[in-house]
């Protein structure tokens, strides 16, 4: 037989067109099966990926009623008042996280905005989007607006410092010395429904300004 014999096998024969066709709807029904189990499986993940609308805002918190009854008898010292700071992030479930406030009383409203020309313009209005004294008092976030310690207060020197870096504060939360760029951050105070109420906000560090960063701990 010559070397240049070429023998035909059962697989060379050509195939009919009922078997091509058969095989491209074969092909066909399992990308289109493909597709619509990844369809399935890609709405729940997206879906899970969506952060809830209005997600992370600021929300008012209530005042632990003790703190808020010491700081209404306080005299001339500083009084740290529990609350129960409750976030709700895009991923995650509802959170409750304890916290604190410190508050004060504003005997000399004057004073207060002389000693603190940082929170008021020329004329003695609020810069800031809220009322910083209300109800005659003023509650400052515990974090040091220098890089987000959490500073103490010295009750024998009325002062408040954070162990850090060194920064200090007056009786009224102004800058007295340290690598802090501003005095304490005021946050926003009101009473609903006889509730004394704190909105938490968490402000840029280390910049003279206050930018918001956060609503949450």
């Amino acid at each position: 037989m010559s070397s240049h014999t070429h023998v035909h096998g059962a697989y060379e024969e050509p195939e009919s067109p009922e078997v091509i066709s058969r095989r491209q709807w074969m092909a066909n029904a399992t990308i289109a099966i493909s597709g619509i189990i990844g369809l399935t499986l890609a709405i729940p993940i997206v879906g899970s990926l969506v952060p809830d609308v209005g997600s992370g805002g600021a929300t008012w918190t209530p005042l632990d009623e003790n703190g808020w009854k010491q700081l209404q008898s306080a005299t001339d010292k500083a009084v740290q008042i529990d609350i129960n700071l409750k976030s709700k992030d895009a991923y995650l479930p509802a959170q409750s996280a304890p916290q604190s406030v410190w508050g004060i009383k504003v005997k000399d409203p004057q004073k207060f905005m002389r000693d603190r020309k940082d929170l008021f313009a020329a004329d003695n209005k609020d810069m800031l989007p809220y009322p910083v004294v209300t109800m005659g008092f003023v509650l400052f976030s515990p974090i040091c607006p220098h890089l987000g310690c959490y500073y103490q207060y010295k009750s024998d020197t009325n002062s408040f410092f954070c162990p850090c870096h060194g920064s200090t504060y007056d009786e009224y939360g102004a800058r007295t010395g340290g690598p802090t760029a501003r005095g304490l951050d005021p946050l926003p105070l009101r009473e609903q429904t006889g509730v004394a109420q704190v909105e938490w906000i968490r402000y840029a560090p280390t910049v003279p300004n206050r930018l918001v960063i956060s609503y949450t701990s």
